[in-house]
């Protein structure tokens, strides 16, 4: 039996410490200091409603690895719910248009359903001269109409940098990538995006997301509230918080890595790399919103700071509070809770100035700031990450989760990367 220690009780190190256990080749001890497992996932009760501190996490994945164990710990019939994403983008003229904007553009106001069709007609074809950012393959893909309409003003929101400095293949995946034949297609046949991951999503009946860490979490040996400050490699072992361990596996943040880690030649050449590393936090606003059949609503509108609503209210009836719902006296009740999103930190003032302009009437009830929440890459990222887990896991130290390996995991890819570290490992 390897003993194995574990930094960080997110989806990262829940789902790599739940295989290692299952596998009976390990003794696993899980480091956490939070007092509840959950990281990114985590949520709490306010005032009878659920609260996503970060986001609005749901479930749903085309590894069918991931969706065979994930199913194995959960009943999909008694403990989830399944629902398309019905998902809008809310231009600067208040005109609704459904998610994904390519798809609809039928049903844009006449000049801009004309200059997309110019956009169409005239623009590179993208497999001759592909793109290598973000904001070349936007343009190329979809159009300038388009780009500045949507994809700039909201893409900008939310990372705050020029988008000439995103590499593609840190988004490959994560949003549709259409070729122009499909985008025509479907606005002639009005064919709506089912493709992508997330088109249709698993959510729990209740508790949200903490309910998979709760349920993950469960029979495994955590420490809560304990942080990890130091980790000795001996040459043979691993020592930390007074114990000994043949391997560890950090689910942490990367930036910890350099004054964390001592007794392994070469991380002090990646120290400078590291700190350069940028991020957003964001500061998610819980609220009362306008009932609505929403499930996120996107926000491109410059004139204000949020990015998007996400209706959480809308995935689990238990979500709202019973008063909020009207179940108290069969009342129909107009309103439910959402969280709106801010990229960085935003001050109780600055919130309640942008919610007035913000659509579907938001009313504020609690707001939470997360220092790191989108990772972002430049072109060298991956390549100095790739090669510091190489040499951390000659010794036995492996890195796993969004922020240990800078990647913008969903929870399912989270998964996927513990699955292949936990199979390096073993």
């Amino acid at each position: 039996m390897k003993r194995i220690a574990i930094i960080g009780a997110g989806i990262s190190g829940l789902t790599t410490a739940r295989l290692l256990t299952e596998s009976d080749q390990a003794e696993v001890t899980v480091f956490e200091e939070n007092t509840k497992p959950g990281g990114l996932i985590r949520c709490d009760r306010i005032g009878g409603s659920l609260f996503h501190s970060c986001g609005g996490h749901i479930f749903n994945t085309h590894d069918e690895e991931v969706l065979k164990w994930f199913w194995q710990h959960f009943s999909k019939e008694e403990e989830f719910l399944k629902a398309d994403r019905h998902s809008v983008i809310v231009l600067p003229d208040g005109q609704y248009i459904p998610y994904p904007i390519e798809n609809f553009a039928y049903l844009l106001k006449e000049p801009l359903q004309r200059a997309f069709i110019r956009d169409m007609m005239t623009s590179a074809d993208a497999t001759t001269s592909p793109a290598d950012n973000f904001e070349d393959f936007l343009l190329q893909r979809f159009g300038k109409t388009l780009y500045d309409l949507y994809f700039e003003p909201y893409n900008r929101k939310v990372w705050q940098c020029d988008l000439k400095d995103v590499p593609l293949s840190w988004l490959e995946g994560k949003l549709p990538m259409p070729s122009k034949e499909e985008i025509i297609y479907n606005n002639f046949n009005r064919v709506a995006e089912k493709r992508f991951v997330h088109s249709t999503f698993y959510y729990e009946k209740t508790g949200g997301s903490q309910f998979i860490a709760d349920r993950l979490a469960e029979g495994l040996n955590i420490h809560y509230g304990t942080s990890v400050s130091s980790v000795v490699y001996t040459g043979k072992t691993w020592q930390l918080n007074g114990g000994s361990y043949d391997a560890v596996v950090f689910c942490g943040n990367i930036k910890d890595i350099p004054a964390m880690v001592k007794g392994v030649d070469g991380t002090a050449a990646y120290a400078d790399h590291i700190d350069k590393l940028k991020y957003h936090g964001t500061t998610t606003v819980f609220c009362e919103i306008d009932r609505n059949p929403y499930s996120w609503v996107y926000l491109p509108d410059k004139r204000y700071m949020p990015h998007r609503i996400i209706c959480t209210g809308n995935f689990s009836p238990t979500n709202n509070s019973v008063d909020l719902a009207g179940m108290d006296a069969g009342i129909n009740r107009q309103r439910i809770t959402a969280s709106v999103e801010f990229t960085g930190q935003a001050g109780l003032d600055d919130i309640l100035c942008n919610l007035v302009h913000v659509p579907l009437h938001p009313t504020y009830i609690t707001h939470k700031y997360n220092k790191y929440t989108y990772p972002v890459q430049d072109k060298h990222t991956r390549q100095m990450i790739a090669s510091l887990k190489a040499l951390l896991a000659e010794k036995g130290m492996f890195l796993t989760g969004r922020f240990a390996e800078w990647e913008y995991y969903n929870m399912d890819a989270a998964m996927r990367a513990a699955m292949n570290t936990v199979k390096r490992l073993l």
